[in-house]
């Protein structure tokens, strides 16, 4: 007798409904979207109905969560898999259903094949979280060539892609192209999610801005080789495809063995762009392994490396201490160069123990100086990269990854650990689980400076996806061993940044440019998935060492104020204005620290030449706007700009906040400076008259309701 299913299956959020229909044997996503009323989801399938084609199948192969060969489907299938080239055209059908209010289990077996299907989908704080996973139920081995997490239909007047490019220094940029028949593809094969192909896409309705319009988000949380898609066929279906990218030969199942796909997560808004990042933000404060991160605020950091990059002196850098101290800074981080041979990036990766020539008394007094100053201490590693020129590499050379005979790239001098291997990942736990025992750290920087250009493992298979898994057991070693340390992840700069690695991990160092208009761009594309908690954001030194521009203290104190604020520059270059500027900008970011970090982002729609955002209470009783004229503008005056999400029927008091030295000759702000009480309602619909500024200069609003 056959197993009964419901027909469809519905999921809500608070925000969103999924329903799926299982009447062609598969799961399909009948709708995704807002907020649907109680409805006969019958009539959603009516209303999609679709008349046979010509020159076409009469009944189109399903646009399942797994689309599948063995159904005929005319695209990229989800799933390709085989036995030495047979059984590879899967025809996984239904067997189970299991369904709660917000979270449904598909499983579909194929016994011609020996495979079953599982699709677990949960909605979590308005965002779809999924996967797929592939068991082999046959005799044989299944080698597994891709498997995609489960595939979502692109609505047909989603005619917009937005996705992410860039470069180290230049991370997070988002290029818009108008969706045609045929693949958007970004495929990433540098075994961490890149500089250049950060691995979410956004698509949106024609019209659609930031405050306005449908939107859909999709992430997937990887921390390694992966490709993304959007494929629209020539019928005008749409979907989008994640998967991790296998490379030949990783996965090969026995009998019983599964394949999870990394975590899909995927969200859709009616409130534009800024809605749907306020999805994805409330979704991971919420998540249970950042509690810690709610428990107490978000200390300002200060960071060694740009003031003395490998010139490590200890009286230097306790001075440096001090005045990082004095200026409002919570932790203090001593950056690379503080390990054996570490005097240059030559030599040194892969020793970690403190070089006593360098500091001879080790680190404790360092340490010491700087809990007596009230600030925590954290410090640089790079556990899964070795110098050639260590005693590591001496003892162990077969512990990289390698791809013999081709030689190895020449990259910052240094080679990958293969953490595919038990022994290396041992090892590595160790050495980082020592120093941590050995001293009161509270934080770790753990850098990833160069791509796995070379994944080859020690028996001569492939290993990035073994590397990127043993990554992931040495972090969680780690974080149950000593519960009380933050981890950043850095890959010079934001080349490691996904859902993943945050469960890890504590916040994203988001780019190595400290360069204030460039970060703003950098920044702006960040904040697409990632809130600014989770985004490291220092002020950097008056001339940035990457960009050669020298920019106003004002300027880089208001752009690093937004995130999980920071200073990375040598502090005894400042003069006794910029001093004061700065530890008044500290000062103001711990003042408004717990709306930064909890509140709702709105990115405001500006002319060119100009960034502006605003961070509104989840009460809309309080918010903060930032103005930046990147560029001088064409008119005499900047466009009017319009808030968004403020309290329409409320009045606020609106005090310029930063900085309180501006030079603006305008009216209303001379009335800002002491406050002004203004309608929420023309604020958002009228605007204000932004006044004429010079190129590199920011100001703050703080708005109180009245």
């Amino acid at each position: 007798m056959a197993t009964a299913f419901p027909d469809f299956v519905r999921l809500d959020g608070d925000a969103v409904t999924l329903v799926i229909d299982t009447t062609a044997g598969v799961p399909v996503v009948l709708y995704w979207g807002p907020l649907l009323p109680a409805l006969d989801p019958a009539g959603l399938a009516l209303l999609g109905g679709r008349a046979e084609a010509n020159a076409s199948p009469r009944v189109a192969a399903p646009l399942a969560l797994t689309p599948q060969a063995g159904q005929g489907w005319p695209g990229r299938p989800g799933l390709a898999a085989h036995r030495d080239g047979r059984g590879w055209a899967s025809y996984a059908l239904l067997d189970g259903v299991e369904a709660s209010p917000d979270r449904a289990v598909f499983t579909s077996v194929d016994p011609a094949n020996g495979l079953a299907l599982v699709h677990d989908l949960r909605l979590d704080s308005d965002v779809l979280v999924a996967t797929t996973t592939l068991t082999n139920r046959g005799d044989l081995p299944l080698t597994v060539d891709h498997l995609a997490a489960p595939v979502l239909p692109v609505p047909g007047l989603a005619d917009r892609i937005i996705g992410f490019e860039g470069r180290w220094a230049g991370e997070f940029q988002t290029v818009e192209m108008p969706r045609h028949i045929g693949t958007w593809l970004r495929e990433n094969r540098r075994g961490r999610t890149s500089h250049d192909a950060f691995p979410g896409v956004i698509l949106a309705e024609a019209g659609a801005n930031e405050s306005r319009g449908l939107a859909w988000g999709w992430h997937l949380g990887w921390s390694g080789n992966h490709r993304l898609a959007v494929d629209t066929l020539s019928d005008g279906r749409g979907l989008v495809m994640m998967e991790e990218l296998l490379l030949p030969g990783e996965v090969r199942l026995a009998t019983g063995e599964s394949l999870g796909s990394p975590t899909l997560y995927a969200a859709a808004s009616a409130a534009g762009l800024s809605g749907l990042s306020q999805a994805f933000h409330r979704h991971l404060r919420a998540r249970p392994e950042h509690a810690r991160l709610r428990a107490k605020p978000r200390p300002v950091h200060y960071n060694s490396w740009e003031a003395v990059y490998f010139d490590h002196d200890p009286a230097v850098l306790a001075d440096l201490a001090s005045r990082a101290a004095a200026v409002g800074a919570e932790r203090f981080v001593l950056d690379d160069g503080w390990f054996k041979g570490r005097r240059s990036d030559r030599a040194g990766l892969g020793d970690w123990t403190v070089d006593p020539a360098v500091w001879p008394d080790g680190l404790g007094p360092i340490i010491a100086h700087v809990r007596d100053l009230g600030m925590e201490f954290g410090l640089w590693v790079e556990p899964e990269m070795v110098n050639p020129d260590s005693d590591l590499y001496r003892a162990h050379p077969d512990w990289v990854l390698a791809t013999p005979p081709a030689p190895q790239l020449d990259f910052r001098h240094q080679l990958v650990l293969d953490f595919g291997r038990a022994d290396v990942r041992e090892h590595l736990f160790g050495a980082v689980d020592a120093l941590l025992r050995d001293h009161p750290i509270a934080y770790l920087k753990w850098d990833m400076n160069r791509d796995i250009s070379h994944p080859g493992g020690a028996d001569g298979r492939a290993g990035a996806r073994a590397h990127v898994l043993g990554l992931y057991d040495v972090l969680d070693r780690l974080r149950a061993t000593h519960p009380g340390v933050e981890i950043e992840s850095c890959a010079s700069g934001g080349g490691r940044a996904d859902y993943a690695i945050l469960a890890r991990t504590d916040r994203i160092w988001t780019s190595d440019s400290n360069d204030s208009i460039d970060r703003l761009g950098i920044q702006r594309g960040f904040s697409h998935f990632f809130p600014a908690e989770l985004m490291g954001s220092h002020v950097g030194p008056r001339r940035c060492h990457i960009s050669g521009r020298v920019l106003p203290m004002a300027l880089r104190v208001a752009t690093a104020l937004f995130g999980h604020m920071g200073m990375e520059m040598d502090l005894r270059e400042m003069d006794a204005e910029e001093t004061a500027i700065l530890t008044a900008g500290v000062a103001l970011h711990k003042q408004h620290r717990a709306l930064i970090h909890g509140g709702g982002l709105v990115r405001l729609d500006t002319a060119a030449g100009v960034n502006a955002f605003a961070i509104v209470a989840a009460d809309r009783g309080e918010a903060l706007l930032s103005y930046t004229m990147v560029e001088e503008q064409r008119g005499y005056f900047p466009v009017p700009l319009r808030f968004a999400g403020l309290d329409a029927a409320a009045d606020y008091r609106v005090t310029l906040a930063w900085p309180t030295g501006l030079r603006a000759e305008s009216p209303l702000f001379d009335a800002l400076r002491d406050g002004a009480v203004l309608s929420g309602a023309a604020l958002m619909q009228a605007g204000f008259q932004p006044p004429r500024l010079h190129p590199a200069t920011s100001f703050i609003l703080h708005l109180q309701r009245l």
